[in-house]
């Protein structure tokens, strides 16, 4: 089958299409050919081996996976002897292995079946941005401020946020594109000053210093770090986490810095979802020039890769 490989750490040059096996399932696996993969940051980590700490994960001295990739959306290949929640045929999108090829093997919990409204390209943008998204808001509401709100979480932040009914301030280096998902404010951040008191500030992108973002919270309000790059190297941005762990016995604000994981619940409630913050489909092939688009901020909201 074709796929995406690498063979070692880099930019988006160490991305090439090449012939692979397809992959054998388990008796509790199922097989997905995939006709979408979603395309996000957790990409961009994993193909560059960065931050460094992350290799303990990925692979010391190169990828442990050759293949990367989470998300998806196509049809039921096949299941195992004791797969009972699918069966060949069906159309599905969630989670899986090595996702950036023509098939993906996967866990039925990790899967759920895609509504007729939701094209594959559609559904292949909601579970990891989605479910981190949800994770995220959890149940602060109100005033809510969005940093990174062009981005694959922060796009969806603002939509989840808008639907159930809390005032949103997007802020953004591309306010214009931004206003299709909703907020009651769009702010652009490199003319426009942070400002203002919020119940939930959502940090979806930068490295801002913890003591900034906290003064835009209300004295009981929750900041919650759901990404960040521009970090150190062997980091990337995780000393802020650190930073929250030291500072939140001592104040009445919640800091959070939430580790997401895509839930059977997460994508059941984000397949009622008609319109995601879908930015558009590439061919597999053009998949090194998507990484690059979304490494030069030129991606708003999701892109996906088509098969």
């Amino acid at each position: 089958m074709k796929a995406i490989v690498q063979d070692v750490y880099g930019d988006a040059d160490v991305l090439r299409v090449a012939d692979v096996p397809k992959p054998e399932i388990g008796p509790e696996e199922v097989l997905v050919e995939v006709r979408a993969a979603g395309v996000d940051r957790g990409a961009w980590h994993a193909m560059t081996g960065l931050p460094t700490v992350a290799r303990l994960g990925f692979g010391l001295r190169r990828p442990r996976r050759r293949t990367i990739g989470i998300d998806l959306a196509g049809r039921v290949a096949a299941v195992g002897a004791r797969v009972t929640e699918f069966r060949p045929g069906d159309d599905v999108f969630g989670c899986g292995t090595s996702t950036w090829a023509e098939f993906a093997k996967t866990k039925p919990s990790r899967l759920f079946k895609k509504p007729d409204h939701l094209t594959y390209e559609q559904a292949a943008s909601l579970p990891t941005s989605g479910a981190t998204a949800r994770l995220a808001l959890g149940k602060t509401g109100g005033d809510v401020l969005v940093l990174g709100a062009g981005g694959g979480v922060g796009s969806f932040v603002v939509m989840l946020a808008k639907a159930r009914g809390d005032r949103v301030t997007a802020a953004s280096s591309k306010p214009e594109a931004v206003q299709r998902f909703g907020a009651d404010t769009v702010l652009d951040y490199t003319r426009e000053p942070l400002a203002g008191s919020y119940d939930l500030v959502v940090e979806t992108g930068g490295n801002r210093p913890l003591s900034e973002l906290r003064k835009l919270l209300k004295p009981r309000g929750t900041l919650v770090i759901a990404g960040g790059e521009n970090g150190g190297r062997l980091l990337g941005g995780l000393e802020r986490n650190l930073q929250l762990i030291a500072v939140s016995p001592f104040t009445r604000q919640r800091l959070r810095a939430p580790i997401s994981l895509t839930r059977r619940a997460d994508l059941e409630a984000l397949a009622l979802l008609t319109d995601p913050p879908l930015e558009g489909a590439y061919p597999l092939e053009q998949a090194p020039a998507v990484m690059r688009r979304l490494v030069e901020g030129r991606i708003t909201g999701k892109a996906v890769l088509t098969t």
